[in-house]
């Protein structure tokens, strides 16, 4: 693994995997100004965004004005990281997810996960409890979580028209309502599988805070209310904001997730 280039402005690069999965992952650190700031902030984006949108961009603004550690990546085939969309599965961006966390974080983090994001965040924190690292969790922030969604949105939603093109072909590219169409492959689908959280319980070992729109048409409020009743009863709080979209990217709800983040430590 190296790392070249370490300004907030322009992105440090660390390689991971191996052979034909070698990537390049594009990663954004701001350094905090003292310990005595609180923990670290650790973003997860969602499924095909970057570390440049909204959100990413106002959080990373937020611990710069309370000189708190901030670090943004983008998944790989996303942004400014290497590799292709169409080869990623849940398996590879956490991959992606923990390279960046043991390299750039040290001590208590709050780790915020947006959509895809959320499911990495509970990945992450199980992975966490299994294999210590120097980073630590101080708590989880969850935006319209999407924990399983390869499975629960995606593929138990799709069309036998649909899932026949996916298992035939091998992929599918789906309309997008942000942009051009992009590839749900049979590889993300599959691979998926071996990620699933919301079958069990799910034991993450800090405080739990989960913002969901009611409005969202991506990630039902009912998915974030199977995930709460998976968590831990203690320290677990979800936030249903009635006319919240999937994004929440406007000024109200950036207020509300930066309130949490606050909150946490």
């Amino acid at each position: 693994m190296t790392t070249s280039q370490d300004s907030v402005d322009m992105p440090a690069f660390i390689d991971v995997g191996a052979g034909a999965a070698a990537r390049r992952i594009a990663v954004r650190a701001r350094p905090g100004k003292g310990a005595d700031r609180g923990p670290g902030l650790f973003w997860l984006g969602g499924f095909n965004s970057d570390m440049k949108g909204t959100k990413a961009v106002a959080l990373d603004a937020w611990a710069a004005e309370w000189g708190r550690p901030c670090v943004r990546f983008d998944y790989s085939g996303h942004g400014e990281s290497g590799g292709r969309f169409v080869d990623g599965t849940i398996g590879r961006w956490l991959e992606d997810a923990i390279a960046v966390f043991s390299q750039f974080c040290h001590g208590p983090q709050v780790v915020v996960g947006s959509s895809m994001g959320g499911w990495m965040a509970l990945l992450l924190a199980r992975e966490l409890l299994r294999q210590p690292r120097a980073g630590t969790l101080a708590g989880l922030v969850l935006i319209a979580p999407a924990p399983d969604f390869t499975e629960e949105l995606m593929w138990k939603g799709f069309s036998p028209e649909i899932r026949k093109q996916i298992e035939d072909t091998g992929v599918w590219l789906r309309p997008s309502e942000y942009g051009e169409p992009y590839p749900i492959t049979k590889a993300l689908i599959e691979e998926g599988r071996n990620h699933l959280l919301l079958g069990s319980a799910i034991n993450v070992g800090c405080p739990v805070r989960i913002l969901q729109g009611a409005q969202d048409p991506d990630v039902p409020w009912q998915h974030a209310f199977a995930l709460a009743h998976r968590l831990p009863a203690e320290d677990v709080v979800l936030t249903m904001i009635q006319d919240g979209d999937h994004r929440l990217s406007r000024p109200q709800d950036i207020a509300r997730i930066l309130a949490a983040v606050a909150e946490i430590g």
